[in-house]
C-alpha cells in the first residue's frame, strides 16, 4: 500500500468514504419532489446524490428547477440522524484509513456535505476522530474544484505542498481538479463505473477500489495519468457509449 509515499493526505467524504444507502437516497428525493412539485427518476435522484454529472446546479437548470428553491427544499427534508443511520463506510476506504494511521502522518476532511449532515456520519461511523481537520465547504471557504477549500485544510494541520508531498482522493472530477489546483497528487476512487457516469475522470492514479492504489510511489496506476485541464477539472471530455 502506499501510505508511506505522502506526507499528508486530504479525503473527500461521500461516495470516497461513505455512502447511503438507496432507500435512504429515494425517500430524500420524494420528499423534495413534494416540495418543488417535481418528480425525480431514480436515474436524476442517483445522478444528482452522487454528483455523476460534476456540477449540479446546471443539470437542475436544464431539468427546468431551479437551483435556489431546490438546495433549501434538499437540506430541509434531509434529517442527519437518519442519515447517519443510513450510512456505511466502504471496506476498501477503512482498510486505507488503518494503513495511513499506522503511519502517524496529518489526515484532513474535505467535503461539499454541509456539516450538520456530515458529523453525525462521521460520528457514527467513529471516523471523526480519524482526521486532523475537517472542513465542509461553504461560500466563504469555497468549493471544489477551487484550491481554496483545500488550501484551508492544509494551513490548518500545517503542512505546505511546496516541500511536502500531499494527495486527495474523491470520487468526482472536481476532487481531482482541487487536488490538481492546490499543488496535490489527485486520486479518483470510481464506485459507479464508466457507464453510468457517462465519461471518464482522469487523475493521477485511478482505481476501483483503494485496494487497488499501487503499492510505490509511482505517479500513475494501471489505469494511466492525465495532466489537469485549464479549467483545473479531471474530466477528459470523452462521453462513453
Amino acid at each position: 500500500m502506499v501510505p508511506n509515499t505522502y506526507d499528508f493526505w486530504l479525503f473527500d467524504l461521500d461516495g470516497t468514504l461513505v455512502d447511503a444507502e438507496w432507500s435512504y437516497t429515494r425517500e430524500v428525493f420524494d420528499r423534495v419532489g413534494s416540495r418543488i412539485g417535481y418528480d425525480f427518476s431514480d436515474r436524476q435522484s442517483e445522478v444528482l446524490w452522487h454528483g455523476l454529472s460534476g456540477a449540479r446546479d446546471p443539470l437542475l437548470r436544464e431539468w427546468g428547477l431551479d437551483p435556489t428553491e431546490f438546495w433549501p427544499a434538499f437540506h430541509a427534508v434531509e434529517d442527519p440522524e437518519a442519515r447517519a443511520e443510513a450510512s456505511y463506510l466502504h471496506d476498501d476506504a477503512a482498510r486505507l484509513l488503518d494503513d495511513i494511521h499506522g503511519q502517524d502522518v496529518p489526515v484532513g476532511l474535505v467535503t461539499h456535505c454541509a456539516e450538520f449532515l456530515a458529523r453525525p456520519v462521521t460520528d457514527r461511523l467513529d471516523l471523526t476522530a480519524r482526521f486532523d481537520t475537517f472542513l465542509s465547504c461553504s461560500d466563504e471557504t469555497g468549493w471544489k474544484p477551487a484550491p481554496d477549500p483545500l488550501h484551508i485544510a492544509m494551513d490548518d494541520i500545517g503542512v505546505d505542498p511546496t516541500s511536502q508531498r500531499g494527495v486527495y482522493l474523491g470520487d468526482g472530477d472536481s476532487d481531482v481538479g482541487a487536488a490538481w489546483n492546490a499543488g496535490l497528487d489527485a486520486v479518483h476512487v470510481e464506485r459507479h463505473g464508466h457507464d453510468r457516469r457517462g465519461r471518464c475522470v482522469r487523475a493521477d492514479h485511478r482505481v476501483w477500489s483503494f485496494d487497488d492504489l499501487p503499492r510505490t510511489g509511482t505517479a500513475g496506476s494501471a489505469w494511466g495519468s492525465g495532466a489537469a485541464r485549464a479549467d483545473g477539472s479531471g474530466f477528459d471530455g470523452d462521453a462513453l457509449d
